[in-house]
């Protein structure tokens, strides 16, 4: 099974139904925890097994950090997302990040989308983390920018000659 369809599946389980007191304490747990507090969670164990991270907690821990920042799945991808709301230069300095301050950038950014994007596709990137998803992400981002109206467009066509008869 892919890594995306794990994470997706774990999220919906342990943190997505938000309905939940048990899914609403796990994801406050491990957006205000420490690091050991966030790996002594089962639902982080069994999270870390499925994936074989149990030995790389500083892959683990941003990763189940941003899962509970988002409170729903969309199959839009969270850079196209991010297009239509963060800046190009905070944009940039989120892709040129890496580990713990990468994780604390997207936390910050989704709340821009309501929380909501691709949880596994999400996921995975972020486990993926190197410049071919960076590649990726600024394609996905630009491709949701919203276009400049015309309106806002400078005209830069030369003047209508007038034709004399």
């Amino acid at each position: 099974m892919s890594h995306s369809k794990i994470i997706h599946g774990w999220w919906s389980q342990r943190i997505g139904a938000r309905d939940s007191p048990a899914a609403r304490a796990l994801a406050a747990r491990l957006a205000r925890g420490g690091p050991i507090a966030c790996l002594a969670q089962s639902a982080v164990y069994d999270l870390g097994k499925d994936l074989n991270l149990l030995r790389q907690p500083e892959k683990l821990l941003p990763l189940v950090r941003v899962l509970a920042a988002v409170r729903e799945h969309r199959s839009e991808p969270l850079p196209r997302r991010l297009g239509e709301t963060l800046s190009p230069l905070r944009f940039e300095r989120l892709i040129r990040a890496e580990g713990e301050e990468l994780a604390d950038l997207i936390r910050r950014a989704l709340p821009m989308v309501d929380r909501a994007c691709d949880v596994g596709r999400l996921g995975a990137d972020l486990l993926a983390w190197d410049d071919a998803v960076r590649v990726r992400w600024a394609i996905d981002y630009h491709g949701g920018r919203q276009p400049h109206s015309a309106a806002a467009e400078p005209d830069t066509s030369a003047p209508d000659e007038e034709t004399t008869a």
